[in-house]
């Protein structure tokens, strides 16, 4: 599982989680929908996007810290352990709770994986 351990894809992911971040801070209706969907307390939200910028800088430290990037999956892992009991409590059967599970499948199997000790 040579993709799991690249710090390629630490990067691509932190790009993602970047992404993600300034979505959620602007925020875009989909997310603000997904948020409404599982009921995410609207003094809850301005959190979100500093948790996914902090995320980003995780991940992407994969270079020179490959042990916060450890950390970093593993937060990330309990970050959509919460979404994805979110979706269910709230029963919300939409394609997020599959995104939510694949990045719980990712994240948990990536810090499990560790990152590559190459740079």
């Amino acid at each position: 599982m040579r993709a799991l351990t690249s710090n390629r894809s630490y990067a691509a992911l932190a790009v993602l989680q970047a992404g993600d971040a300034v979505a959620c801070a602007i925020p875009i209706a989909p997310i603000e929908k997904a948020f409404d969907d599982v009921g995410l307390a609207p003094e809850l939200r301005p959190i979100i996007p500093v948790v996914k910028a902090a995320s980003a800088i995780g991940l992407i430290s994969v270079y020179r810290f490959p042990w916060l990037a450890r950390l970093t999956t593993f937060m990330l892992t309990v970050y959509f352990v919460l979404a994805v009991g979110s979706h269910i409590r709230a029963r919300d059967w939409s394609p997020g709770l599959i995104a939510a599970s694949s990045f719980l499948a990712l994240f948990s199997a990536m810090t499990v994986q560790g990152p590559s000790d190459r740079r």
